[in-house]
């Protein structure tokens, strides 16, 4: 049995009056949900004020989820809203992050190729590149923003980003393209990079 249909399970018991399956979906989601708003918010107790919100919302909205995408894409489009209204009503702009936790760092395959990199001026150019994609993604139209982020740092489809959005595929695949021009037009300078080339 797929994640999805063992969701739809839980959703569906919830449905019927079961309180207890909605618990597991929260604890199923909520590191995953309290990372993608940590990405939007950056005070942790504001992150957990939202997730919390947005669970709520999901709760209360559950009874019209007909399963027509994936249970975590509908409470991700939950929670981006949430967390937008947030931002709004604290006149706050969504801020970005590329910083990894520790949480990244368990998943990173490749973190024995990593040793005996770590020179000074690796270091300073590592930290430069950092700060000039948060930077540039700091200035990226809101939309721009949000589809980068749930592409290259959730992870999620095209399909299941455009569910979250609200917007078609094609749109999708645009404004990834866009914000990944942008971002490699700030980089150019500090990778020594040709204008026909992105990286």
């Amino acid at each position: 049995m797929s994640d999805r249909e063992i969701d739809q399970q839980l959703v569906e018991r919830v449905q019927r009056g079961d309180k207890q399956a909605f618990g597991l979906l929260v604890s199923k989601y909520q590191r995953k949900l309290n990372r993608l708003l940590s990405r939007l918010i950056r005070d942790p107790a504001e992150v957990e004020d939202v997730a919390q919100e947005t669970f709520i919302k999901a709760y209360r909205a559950l009874g019209s989820f007909r399963g027509e995408s994936a249970f975590y894409t509908w409470l991700y489009r939950i929670g981006i809203n949430t967390a937008k209204n947030y931002l709004v009503s604290q006149r706050r702009r969504a801020p970005t992050s590329t910083g990894f936790d520790s949480e990244d760092a368990e998943t990173f395959e490749d973190g024995d190729q990593l040793r005996d990199n770590n020179t000074p001026e690796r270091l300073l150019m590592t930290k430069q590149i950092a700060e000039t994609v948060d930077e540039a993604m700091a200035g990226l139209p809101e939309e721009l923003r949000t589809a980068i982020m749930l592409r290259e740092l959730e992870g999620l489809s095209y399909e299941e980003i455009a569910n979250i959005m609200d917007c078609p595929i094609g749109t999708v695949r645009s404004r990834i393209f866009r914000a990944r021009e942008s971002i490699a037009e700030r980089l150019r300078p500090l990778l020594d990079t040709a204008h026909d080339k992105r990286w």
